[in-house]
């Protein structure tokens, strides 16, 4: 018996390693992850289990903890929306010559914020590639994330770093924009990206001027802007005039904590299924879909923290199984740990 898969990638690790530090702020990284996930190594049965030599059952289990650690985008309901939303409004801003609307996603953290407008630029970016096929130098969709007390031209080097345009400390402002300007234009840029973009505030002189860079970078892309962050129904984001465009421009998509019915049981069961244990009886985090809504307060972030981890776990002590003990040993995030006790007290 051979092992072909899992083991063969080994020899690799370098590539393994370049892998891991790509991130979606970069053109790399972000064609990188529209490939979406490796195909997951197949789960062997007891028999090819057991003839495997120490350092084979090494390989094996290091590829199933990897595939444990990888986050799971699961199509909720509130991705839909975000993805059904985005895409309307790239349509209606394809023949905008300006005052283009934008969409804004909020919410508390740890609610798929992220995996929504990350969905919708691979939605946008696998319909640009099908349309123009074999065409290399299109940069459909551009993702950034404001620094925290961001300055214009921090916010305006992030977007030329995800470009790959070289930002050297004496270049200046106007330099930088007009550059990613040019690239975006050229390369037929039709959808940014902007996330924590609750890291600007309008009552700064420096957050307004991030709010103006946006704002005129949105002038000078036909691209439809998406901005994610925490809260910005009452975040500082919009106050005041520059605000109040910003209100009368974006759209607004609130996320919120998943209640508890068929939707979450949906996703316990699809997070289930990805599971890649020897002893995990089939059902066992369906049945506990109720504890699991308790544990995470609702948070997506949070129930797949806990199944990832509480699976890794199951793979480092050889149990092979998660269990409501082993959930209830991973530590979660504050926010899911102080959210969880009102909703016990308030549904008793």
């Amino acid at each position: 018996m051979t092992i072909s898969e899992p083991t063969a990638r080994h020899p690799a690790l370098g590539e393994a390693d370049a892998e891991a530090n790509r991130q979606l702020t970069t053109l790399d990284g972000w064609r990188k992850s529209i490939e979406g996930p490796p195909v997951p190594p197949d789960l062997l049965p007891p028999g090819d289990l057991k003839q495997l030599s120490t350092s084979e059952r090494d390989l094996y289990d290091d590829d199933r903890l990897d595939h444990h650690a990888r986050m799971l985008v699961v199509a909720t309901s509130f991705v839909e929306k975000t993805v059904v939303c985005g895409r309307r409004l790239v349509l209606l801003n394809r023949h905008a010559i300006s005052a283009r609307r934008g969409l804004m996603v909020s919410g508390l953290p740890g609610t798929g914020k992220t995996s929504a407008i990350t969905q919708l630029g691979r939605a946008h970016e696998l319909l640009d590639r099908a349309r123009h096929p074999n065409v290399a130098d299109r940069i459909p969709v551009l993702y950034i994330t404001v620094p925290p007390a961001a300055t214009a031209r921090m916010v305006a080097a992030e977007c030329a770093r995800f470009l790959g345009l070289p930002v050297r400390p004496r270049s200046n402002m106007t330099d930088i924009i007009e550059a990613v300007v040019g690239v975006c234009t050229d390369a037929r840029t039709g959808l940014v990206l902007v996330d924590e973009i609750h890291n600007v505030s309008q009552v700064t002189r420096a957050g307004g001027e991030v709010s103006d860079t946006l704002k005129y970078f949105s002038e000078r892309i036909p691209a439809t802007f998406v901005y994610a962050g925490i809260g910005l129904e009452t975040s500082e984001l919009l106050a005041g005039t520059r605000g109040a465009q910003i209100s009368g421009r974006f759209t607004l998509v609130p996320t919120r904590p998943f209640p508890y019915g068929a939707e979450w049981k949906g996703l316990v069961a699809t997070m289930e299924e990805t599971l890649l244990l020897h002893d995990h009886p089939p059902g066992t985090l369906v049945k506990l879909d109720r504890y699991l809504h308790d544990r995470t307060a609702g948070m997506i972030g949070a129930l797949s923290h806990a199944i990832r981890g509480a699976a890794i776990d199951a793979i480092l002590s050889g149990t092979e199984r998660v269990t409501k003990e082993g959930l209830a040993a991973i530590p979660l995030d504050h926010a899911a740990e102080t959210q969880k006790k009102p909703a016990r007290k308030a549904r008793r």
